[in-house]
């Protein structure tokens, strides 16, 4: 069985980046590592999703054309996608973090999705997907 594991996330600062993405946007984290080099392996997950989700790996942006990736690795599209079985409850939560929503929640075929954007400006969808018939 093949799955992918890990998507890299750059990032300016990693003590920065792994408190939005825990105490904001729930995740835990996995692991963090440091290297020889002076950097890092931090690796974060979805709460509720040990070991069977995809992960996020947080590079810290070591050059120019990295950092000006930093907050625009999809060129400005949804890039990123948080699966939710309790829309509402984690929407509320994120809120209250200071997590900027895009738009108010809407009821697709698919689920219900709003759009907000992490500490850098990525954009993500905060999904609940449909029951299956």
């Amino acid at each position: 069985m093949n799955r992918i594991a890990l998507v890299t996330l750059v990032v300016t600062d990693y003590d920065e980046a792994i408190r939005h993405y825990t105490d904001a946007l729930g995740f835990r984290l996995v692991e963090d590592t440091p290297r020889p080099d002076g950097s890092r392996w931090v690796v974060l997950e979805p709460a509720g999703a040990p070991g069977g989700g995809t992960g996020l790996l947080l590079a810290r942006a070591r050059t120019d054309p990295q950092r000006d990736r930093v907050g625009d690795q999809t060129g400005g599209r949804v890039g990123f996608f948080l699966h939710t079985d309790d829309f509402a409850g984690a929407h509320a939560r994120m809120r209250a973090a200071g997590v900027t929503f895009l738009e108010e929640p809407r009821h697709e075929p698919y689920g219900t999705v709003a759009v907000f954007q992490d500490l850098y400006g990525n954009r993500w969808d905060l999904l609940q997907p449909a029951a299956e018939a």
